[in-house]
This record gives C-alpha cells, structure tokens and sequence, in this order.
C-alpha cells in the first residue's frame, strides 16, 4: 500500500501518531502503531518497521536519561530477550499471514488489557521475574512487534515511578529492538517512504514534547493504551476474518 501517496501519507500518519504519543506518555509506540502498521504494510514488514522506529524513539530518549538505568535488572532482563528473539522470528516466518495477524492482534489485546489492569504477578518479581519478562517480551518483540508490556509489569510489581520506568524501558527498547532488526531485517521500503517516516517520526517528537507540558500523564497513558486496545482489536478482527 506505500506505492501510491495516499498509502505513503497513512503511513506517515501512523508513525507521526505512535511518535507523538511516545513522547507525550513515555510509551506506547508499538502499542499504537504496530496493529495499523501490520494492516498497512502486512505482519512482517510492519512488525520490522516498528522494531526500527521504537529503536530509534528509544536511543533518542535514552540519551537524556541513561544515568537512571538500573543495570542490576536490566542485564538480566535483556539477556533473556535476546536469547527468546530469534525464537519470536522463527515462528513469525511459519505463519500465514491471517494467522499472524489474529496472533498480534491476541497479544496486543491482551497486553493492553494486563497494563490496564495493573496486573500484580509474583513471577514477575526479583531477578527470576526480570528473566520471565526479558523472555517474554523478546519473543513478543520479534513476533509482534510489542515487547514493552512485560517489561512495564514488570516495573509495575518491582514498584518503580515512572520517572525510574522510563529510562529503563527505553534502555531495553533500544537494545531489543536493535537484536530484533538484526533477527528479522530491515523492511523493503523505498527511500522516499524511508525519508517520510523519518520525518514524521520527528514532526511526532515535536508535538508529542508540546503536548506532554499540557496532558496530565494519568490520561495520556490511558490515551494510548485505548489506542492500542482499538487496534489490537482491528488487527484480531481482520487476521480471524482471513482465516475464515
């Protein structure tokens, strides 16, 4: 659908919104962008773009940041999602392309629904609960393009603030996503596409740092992950129909 303008310029749009959102609550891009991504480009070339995209959210972020990276449990953590991504790509590439989509719209869907309800999960706790989440969340990322939420349940039951969350969620994003991109590869997109999500990536940025001053964070969260939620259903919805 990126050959003709109105394809490139929905494109654009999805990127610019999951770019604005993540820098408006300090999450979300995948969570937003990967269900409209996978019904624009297909699962797998979706799934790619967003590994690059939310790596490179990550990297920028993480440049103001990175000094409140609590390495005792992210080393763990991100160990164990490097070691389940190439597992996330092997099963990725033997689906059918209905089938991968009904899978990520399920695991969206059910994320969300997790983070929403603020799930509290002895497993999830200590360094056996960084390894479970790491593992998770790799093989998420890889698959589906959503590896953040284990990783926020997991900050959840370790009871961090936000402002200790963020950092480390962008610290994992960045090398996760980097593992996945090698994993999968890069998307075949022309370059014309490729300089368009670059732009709108950063117009996103831009509004997203506008915004952020002027949305109170309980509700720029919930935002997104409604937003998720209605996308993670579109995605099921179609992948099922497919399969019929």
């Amino acid at each position: 659908m990126t050959d003709g303008w109105v394809g490139q310029l929905l494109l654009a749009g999805i990127v610019l919104l999951g770019s604005s959102v993540q820098w408006l609550a300090g999450m979300g891009f995948a969570l937003v962008a990967v269900p409209a991504l996978v019904l624009v480009l297909g699962p797998a070339e979706g799934v790619v773009l967003a590994n690059c995209a939310a790596g490179i959210i990550s990297a920028v972020g993480l440049a103001d940041g990175w000094r409140r990276v609590r390495l005792a449990a992210m080393v763990p953590l991100c160990a164990a999602a490097v070691c389940t991504v190439p597992a996330g790509t092997w099963v990725a590439r033997r689906l059918s392309e209905p089938t991968l989509m009904t899978a990520t719209g399920v695991l969206v869907t059910v994320a969300v629904v997790s983070v929403m309800r603020g799930a509290r999960v002895t497993a999830l706790r200590g360094g056996g609960g960084a390894v479970v989440a790491g593992g998770v969340g790799g093989f998420m990322n890889s698959a589906a393009g959503v590896g953040g939420p284990p990783v926020s349940l997991y900050g959840l039951n370790a009871g961090w603030t936000m402002r200790e969350f963020v950092p480390n969620a962008q610290f994992y994003g960045v090398l996760v996503n980097a593992v996945s991109v090698a994993s999968n590869g890069l998307p075949r997109l022309a370059a014309p596409v490729w300089g368009l999500t670059a732009g709108a990536m950063a117009v996103g940025a831009v509004a997203g740092r506008m915004l952020a001053g002027r949305v109170r964070e309980e509700r720029a969260r919930l935002l997104v992950l409604l937003l998720a939620l209605a996308g993670g259903l579109s995605t099921l919805g179609k992948g099922v129909a497919g399969l019929g």
